[in-house]
Formats: C-alpha cells, structure tokens, sequence
C-alpha cells in the first residue's frame, strides 16, 4: 500500500483498530498505525496534513 491507497488504508485500520475513536485521533498516532501496517510500503515523509484527514474520512465512511 501506498499514501494513495486512502480506502485500501482506511479498511487495514478498521480491521486492525475497530475500537479506536477515530475522530479523537491525532494525526501523529494515525501516520505510525499507517506506517506499521504490514503491507504498507511508501516513504514515511510522503504523508501530509490532507492525506492523513482523507485517510481518516475515508477510515470513518468504512466503519458506517
């Protein structure tokens, strides 16, 4: 996976963290849990601010 890959993240936190409150997130611990997903594979430094909040919508929209 990449940063590009928002659902195909979004669906590996969900599985991996179902009890996170997703919206009391801060986007230091969603950048580590995306980074030590196993398949993710891109470079760390590629994230920003609009990555990681698609990423949490994106998280959000699997959960409902």
């Amino acid at each position: 996976m990449r940063w590009t890959d928002i659902y195909d993240i979004a669906i590996a936190l969900e599985e991996k963290y179902p009890d996170k409150d997703i919206l009391a997130t801060r986007f230091t611990d969603l950048w580590k849990w995306v980074c030590d997903l196993p398949d993710f594979d891109d470079d760390p430094k590629k994230s920003n601010e609009k990555v990681l909040e698609a990423i949490q919508m994106a998280w959000l929209d699997e959960r409902d």
